[in-house]
């Protein structure tokens, strides 16, 4: 690998300013996967589900909870326990109360946060059981009342600890089936499945496609896709950590990009040299990590602090990495990020499994215009006011006056019919 100086715009064309795209085949073929589920329903989602090799389509049971951990390997049963027992930890720390309040005049005020009645969480392949947790654990707290799980089956159905994580969560409803016709009957519903009234989760091109496509039929947490992961070091980092998380970001199926920005070029020298001598075994795995690196990593050199802000910024990631000494003064400056990673001790691994945080992060720059998993995803929020007689009366005139600047006599009407009660 070579470094690149942040200023050769020819080597970084088209690398920063992204967002959610993909071709305009795809996004036809995803049309017609949500047309046919709204118009046949269960049939619709089984000849997709068929066609793409996914199997049958089907709600399964979720046994009792005992009764699934002695199938489950006790090393995964425990760090499931831990991971629900973070992410509630972190979770309730996020609920807000109730605002009511009354001003001099009378007037009164309040904001009121309602749980959301029923929400799908979507758990692709690869990472199922953390997205099960990080989906259904805050839907949980929140307190929505129906938690269904959507996730593809294996060609031997759906394993053990997958149904044990689906217990440990209290999940209502588990269905087996992935891709664009599972967001689909989630949102419009089918004679198998009710309609839901938001859809979150990190899926596949086709699955963020279709969440984007449902949005306003239905909810949506953001694009979350292929993970995108920043890492910011400084020169007291570790080369062969840095290499160490490019290398953990790129073995993640479909990964967008992986960068690592530093104002310390000799770190970048160092990090390219050992990228450039890795003896990475032949598997099929390691094919691919090789293939992702060489193809969507970059090792980007800047001048200043203020120019690796602008870049940190602009690439707006899903995962932003900070091995530098001073992590925590960085917040302050960090407008776009979904779920940051500070230190040498809080690898990429941590943040996806046991850290507590959500990981269930925007992607493809959508940073920028969205934000990770967290409560506020699980519940609605209304406001209400309740004007006093003389707040209105003091307000009339006034309200008159804008509503016919902006062509509306009868609002203006309304206003003055209370002036004079």
């Amino acid at each position: 690998m070579r470094v690149i100086d942040a200023g050769d715009s020819s080597a970084l064309a088209g690398w920063f300013d992204r967002g959610w795209s993909v071709p305009d085949s795809v996004r036809a073929e995803v049309a017609r996967i949500l047309d046919e589920v709204e118009a046949r329903g269960d049939a619709a989602v089984l000849d997709y589900a068929l066609r793409f090799g996914d199997g049958a389509f089907e709600r399964v049971e979720v046994p009792m909870l005992e009764s699934l951990r002695s199938r489950v390997p006790a090393a995964v049963a425990a760090a499931l326990d831990l991971q629900r027992e973070r992410l509630t930890r972190f979770h309730q720390r996020q609920r807000l109360p109730d605002i009511s309040y009354v001003e001099e005049d009378g007037t009164r005020y309040a904001i009121a946060r309602r749980p959301l009645k029923a929400v799908a969480v979507y758990a692709a392949r690869g990472g199922a059981l953390s997205s099960i947790l990080m989906g259904a654990v805050p839907a949980r707290i929140a307190g929505v009342a129906r938690v269904v799980v959507l996730t593809p089956p294996n060609g031997d159905g759906l394993d053990s600890a997958l149904l044990f994580a689906c217990a440990l969560c209290g999940v209502d409803e588990l269905y087996a089936v992935g891709g664009a016709q599972a967001v689909a009957a989630a949102a419009f519903g089918t004679e198998s499945l009710r309609a839901v009234d938001k859809i979150v989760g990190r899926g596949g091109t086709f699955t963020t496609e279709a969440k984007r496509q449902v949005f306003g039929r239905c909810g949506i947490d953001g694009l979350s896709g292929p993970p995108e992961v920043l890492i910011v070091a400084d020169d007291g980092a570790s080369s062969e950590y840095v290499v160490g998380e490019m290398l953990a970001a790129a073995e993640r199926a479909g990964i967008a990009r992986v960068a690592v920005i530093s104002e310390s070029r000799s770190l970048l020298e160092a990090v390219a040299q050992l990228i450039d001598t890795l003896d990475l075994e032949s598997a099929e795995r390691s094919a691919s990590v090789r293939e992702a690196i060489a193809g969507n990593a970059r090792l980007i050199a800047v001048r200043s602090r203020a120019e690796l802000f602008t870049l940190l910024d602009r690439f707006a990631p899903a995962y932003l990495c900070l091995q530098v000494r001073d992590a925590w003064s960085y917040l302050e400056r960090i407008a776009n990020a979904g779920t940051i990673l500070i230190g040498d001790s809080t690898p990429l691994v941590s943040g996806e499994y046991l850290a507590g945080t959500n990981a269930v992060a925007p992607a493809g720059g959508s940073a920028r215009f969205s934000s990770s998993l967290s409560l506020a995803d699980f519940t609605r929020s209304f406001s209400a006011v309740e004007n006093s007689a003389e707040r209105l009366t003091a307000d009339a005139l006034l309200l008159a006056a804008m509503a016919e600047r902006d062509g509306f006599p009868h609002h203006a009407q309304t206003a003055r019919m209370r002036q004079d009660r």
